[in-house]
């Protein structure tokens, strides 16, 4: 299939707005988020958790914004390579580009570790498998990202709309588990003698302001997704209705969503903060002790299959970028190759085995565990990220306040030099003081690595960067 471009492949017009949501959701993963990730934030945070949830939150939808308006401008499978190639110039599309992609295979390995880790604790939990070695999550985490690759090399119809029944069935029974905790709660009739208490959302001297900064960089980990739908630009019908609708319905539940969610599991845990930070499955330990046995169980189940469903997503939505980059450096070639089907097979197989390089490399090198490398490619991944946002942000504002392409109040501009404000005081409070110690004092050099690498790319390509501009130009929506 070609393009008005030429003779460049692309992709099929196919999916509906639900599938669009399915592939957001997914990459997000709330049942998986809600289950893993606020024991890292409360590291920073303390029992601060929820106001941590509740300042990425806020980010995310200042963000949410500036990707809204620029998906009803641009339709591209390279979701911020496209829009910021097309708003901040051709050079820095690819930069943004390659950080992104950079970030989804991140978060590949962050999924897939979170499958095993959380797949070992179900069947250690029930009883199928006793006494795991501590290589066991890793055996999970492989077939995860096998499972993920095979999913991923077959339409994304089938695989999205997979994804959206098993997280939305999961996600309705971890809502029902929170009123129960919260009606106990507020009854005072919770195990432990735990409270309902606001005081949750308010940080104490030991960790202050900056703490709950420092937390929220895992709350974005949580949200991290919410822009998938992007890169599914071109294969979604009626996309400029569809995936501004998208992103921007994903980005609010999550953050009702996990306020909600993070606030009830800090109140039920109530003092006891090691509980909470050692539990394998936050959501699963609740169930438990609340519901049943039973509900634990299947919550802990559901866990691990979102995190599998997130890995797939990472997968689709980073073989999407790097088809999309591949499309303009090698035309129809390499990764920019399309299956018999109808999707980008070898740039799906090359981000999985990129994903299971990172895993293979800090297991043998470094002893990693699978909760390591979920914390390590979490932490990198994130701060990439944020960069992407940031260009994002700049990108929309370019657009919209001083291009004026598209009828927007200029009021409006509130909401992109909001996102930058705190995007950039986040990534401020991530990398100062500088962590001197520990596995966390790698995690910028690496970050900046990447974007190096992409500019180093780009400075030595020129005739890439030209190829870009020109196509960005006539596939990218410009009208």
């Amino acid at each position: 299939m070609s393009d008005v471009a030429g003779n460049r492949p692309a992709l099929r017009r196919s999916l509906s707005v639900w599938q669009a949501v399915g592939l957001s959701v997914a990459l997000m993963a709330p049942s998986m988020a809600a289950s893993i990730n606020p024991q890292q934030t409360a590291s920073a945070a303390g029992r601060a958790v929820p106001l941590a949830f509740l300042l990425s939150g806020i980010g995310v939808l200042l963000v949410a914004y500036g990707f809204v308006r620029l998906c009803q401008y641009y339709q591209h499978a390279g979701s911020v390579y496209a829009f910021v190639g097309a708003t901040l110039g051709p050079r820095a599309g690819v930069v943004a580009g390659i950080g992104l992609l950079g970030t989804y295979t991140c978060y590949a390995v962050v999924t897939s570790s979170a499958a095993g880790t959380l797949g070992t604790a179900f069947l250690a939990h029930t009883g199928i498998w006793p006494e795991p070695p501590s290589w066991g999550p890793f055996v999970l985490t492989g077939v995860a990202l096998a499972g993920a690759w095979l999913l991923a090399v077959v339409p994304a119809r089938r695989g999205t709309g997979t994804l959206l029944v098993v997280e939305g069935a999961t996600i309705a029974l971890i809502l029902l588990v929170t009123v129960v905790v919260a009606v106990r709660l507020i009854a005072g009739s919770a195990p432990g003698g735990g409270r309902f208490d606001l005081g949750v959302f308010t940080y104490t001297p030991g960790t202050g302001l900056s703490g709950v900064f420092l937390g929220a960089v895992f709350g974005f980990l949580s949200f991290a997704g919410f822009e998938a739908a992007a890169t599914l630009g071109e294969e979604t019908r009626d996309p400029r209705r569809a995936i501004p609708r998208a992103i921007l319905g994903t980005a609010i539940f999550g953050g009702v969503y996990f306020v909600v969610v993070t606030a009830v599991e800090m109140m039920a845990f109530g003092s006891d903060a090691d509980a909470f930070r050692q539990s394998s499955s936050l959501l699963g330990d609740l169930g438990s002790r609340f519901v049943g046995p039973w509900a634990g169980d299947v919550i802990s189940a559901g866990a691990a299959i979102s995190a599998f469903g997130c890995c797939l997503a990472c997968v689709v939505g980073g073989s999407r970028l790097l088809f999309a980059l591949g499309r303009d450096a090698f035309g129809g070639r390499a990764v920019g190759r399309m299956s018999a089907q109808g999707t980008p097979a070898v740039a799906a197989t090359t981000v999985t085995l990129a994903a299971a390089l990172v895993i293979v490399g800090c297991a043998v090198f470094f002893g990693a565990t699978a909760a390591d490398t979920f914390a390590w490619a979490g932490s990198v991944g994130t701060l990439i990220l944020l960069i992407s946002y940031l260009l994002t942000t700049v990108g929309a504002i370019l657009l919209l306040f001083v291009r004026r392409r598209m009828r927007v109040p200029r009021r409006q501009l509130v909401f992109p030099l909001g996102a930058l404000a705190l995007l950039g005081h986040t990534v401020y409070v991530t990398v100062i003081p500088y962590p001197s110690s520990g596995p966390a004092r790698w995690f910028p050099v690496i970050a900046g690595a990447v974007l190096v690498a992409a500019v180093v790319i780009v400075l030595a390509a020129p005739g890439y960067a030209r190829r870009v501009g020109e196509r960005l130009a006539v596939a990218g929506g410009e009208r």
